[in-house]
């Protein structure tokens, strides 16, 4: 088997909900989620809104805070690090997230913006190897270098997406986090981005937790499958055996209200 790069256990995240005069009542948004993630695979997570997919990757990178549980990447507690130890362990994952139009800061150039992780892991001698650095994530990620000094309303929701991805792999993580990342995109360049994170898989043999309420890209992109509801994993198997033979209950209503998928 594969090398286990993260293993995420019983990880919980709780909200108190309630005002002055009403009895607080506690929100379950994770509830004892357990998995691994193994090198060079994607696992998609699927499930209906609310069900805890963004909340688990936010809390799986520490964006929040969990209430309780262990997230162990590589062989360090992630989830008790701080201070330099944990600014030095998150070159190792990154997150690609939902929304290119809000997700890039709109003041910052496309060259600050992908270099930004360079600069705070000091991840390079020179302002020439940082720019060459640069240079080369823009061109995996099929970013024409004439953009350099642009700006992100400039660009289209691919090409923002485009830059986003350069963000999250110029430290060459070992996982990729990526939340639902062509759902706001047009059906036409959806496909162009997921073969863009293919090819970036098979190059730099990065592993993928993929979130998605697209089941048919999921079937397509994803080794395993995670089926998540209510805070809490219901199912999770070999994609094939998900899609063609699922065994919770849940997971069949999800996939017949999907008909063309099965």
């Amino acid at each position: 088997m594969s090398e286990v790069l993260l293993k995420v256990s019983n990880l919980k995240k709780y909200y108190n909900s309630g005002s002055l005069f009403q009895k607080k009542k506690t929100l379950k948004a994770l509830d004892g989620v357990s998995f691994e993630l193994h090198r060079g695979e994607t696992l998609g997570i699927v499930g209906e809104s609310g069900c805890g997919k963004s909340t688990l990757a936010k809390s799986i990178i520490r964006l929040i805070e969990p209430t309780a549980g262990e997230i162990i990447l590589g062989d360090k507690d992630f989830g008790k690090l701080s201070g330099q130890n944990l600014k030095e362990a998150r070159k190792h994952i990154k997150m690609i997230f939902q929304d290119p139009y809000s997700s890039l800061n709109p003041r910052m150039t496309v060259n600050e913006i992908i270099g930004e992780p360079l600069d705070i892991a000091k991840a390079y001698k020179d302002i020439e190897e940082r720019n060459k650095k640069i240079e080369n994530t823009m061109e995996t990620v099929g970013i024409d270098l004439s953009w350099k000094n642009r700006f992100p309303h400039e660009f289209s929701g691919g090409q923002r997406q485009r830059i986003g991805i350069a963000k999250a792999i110029i430290l060459n993580p070992d996982i990729v986090i990526c939340d639902e990342p062509v759902s706001a995109l047009d059906v036409s360049i959806q496909a162009k981005i997921i073969n863009l994170l293919f090819r970036l898989q098979r190059e730099l043999n990065i592993s993928y937790i993929f979130i998605s309420h697209d089941l048919s890209v999921v079937r397509h992109i994803a080794d395993r499958v995670m089926v998540m509801y209510g805070g809490k994993v219901v199912e999770e198997g070999i994609t094939e055996d998900i899609f063609s033979n699922p065994k919770d209950d849940y997971t069949k209503t999800l996939l017949e209200s999907i008909p063309y998928i099965r």
